[in-house]
């Protein structure tokens, strides 16, 4: 159970706050973002939002006041020395902010996590932070709930929503509780339409996501028979297809949805490295396996990111440490 009063007092008695997430935001980092925002704004505290990644255009519309900055080192720099308060939502390790760490290590400001992961690193003052729950939303959610900091105004609940319904996966993964729905009834209550949500970050996709996804789906491959589905994306792909790493977003899904796949594996190259999105059924632990190359996230979703390597030198690895993983049955992997 979260504590809430520290984060409570910080944001009563804070004056100025900067508020970032984790590279390539997804809609529970921009909307948790984007519900702080609006907090903070109804108690007249000073804001910026600074993010190392833009905004994916599917979300753009979480974020109607354009409060949300790209990270400008020249820009920037001073404003990690002049903030009271940096707050970090969905994420719980400070790499995660890509060329921003040094700058928020070096900052005085109280630090602050409001994140759902597992695993934090140490570079905080206080951590609001509980893997039990489905997002990061949901805590920000809980946390005006208990305190009554500010009324949840339509401002406040759609970003919350939009948190909420992507981490789920629309409702229908393990953390999908009976309060989850009781929580995006209250919102839907509160103003939120559902279905233009839903429309706007799935249904409004960019033609070339679509082309892209048709390389992903001819790259996939079955292992282990069949219970390992792998799907890669390289540079030249984005390329030919004049994609965005960000159009990728969702790509797993189609992993896991064939039959008998217990674990999927999504590889996506970069230009100065690689990202591999990790997703499993029941208790097979892809956090864990994740671990072993330096990644994180949850018990049923993790990723890695390793910079400065190709991605050959480590994706034949990845696989058979998944199919080790696999191999050793149900019971024992949720150990």
């Amino acid at each position: 159970m979260i504590n809430f009063e520290p984060l409570a007092d910080v944001v009563n008695n804070g004056k100025n706050f900067l508020i970032t997430t984790h590279v390539n935001p997804d809609a529970d980092a921009i909307g948790s973002e984007i519900a702080l925002y609006f907090i903070l704004k109804s108690l007249q505290k000073k804001i910026n939002i600074v993010n190392y990644s833009s905004t994916p255009y599917y979300l753009q519309f979480l974020d109607p006041d354009n409060a949300i900055q790209q990270f400008n080192p020249e820009k920037h720099e001073s404003l990690f020395s002049e903030v009271d308060v940096i707050i970090h939502v969905d994420l719980n390790r400070c790499s995660r902010t890509v060329k921003m760490e040094p700058y928020i290590k070096g900052s005085k400001a109280l630090k602050i996590i409001i994140d759902h992961h597992e695993d934090p690193e140490d570079f905080h003052d206080h951590l609001i932070a509980d893997t039990s729950y489905s997002s990061t939303g949901h805590i920000i959610y809980d946390f005006l709930e208990k305190t009554k900091i500010t009324p949840i105004s339509p401002d406040i609940a759609i970003p919350i929503y939009a948190a909420i319904m992507t981490d789920t996966g629309s409702f229908k993964y393990d953390r999908t509780t009976p309060r989850v729905h009781r929580i995006a009834a209250h919102l839907l209550e509160i103003g939120v339409n559902p279905t233009d949500v839903y429309r706007q970050i799935y249904d409004e996709s960019k033609f070339t996501k679509y082309k892209l996804l048709g390389r992903g789906l001819e790259s996939m491959t079955l292992f282990n028979d069949g219970n390992l589905a792998v799907m890669t994306i390289y540079q030249k792909d984005l390329a030919e297809c004049d994609a965005l790493e960000t159009d990728t977003d969702g790509f797993i899904n189609f992993c896991m949805g064939v039959e008998k796949v217990v674990v999927g594996l999504f590889f996506l190259e970069l230009e100065d490295g690689f990202k591999a999105s990790l997703r499993s059924k029941g208790n097979y632990s892809v956090h864990k396996l994740a671990a072993l190359f330096g990644g994180g996230g949850h018990r049923n979703a993790s990723g890695i990111r390793i910079r400065n390597h190709k991605m050959y030198e480590f994706k034949d690895k990845i696989i058979e440490e998944t199919i080790i993983m696999i191999n050793k049955g149900y019971d024992e992997v949720q150990n």
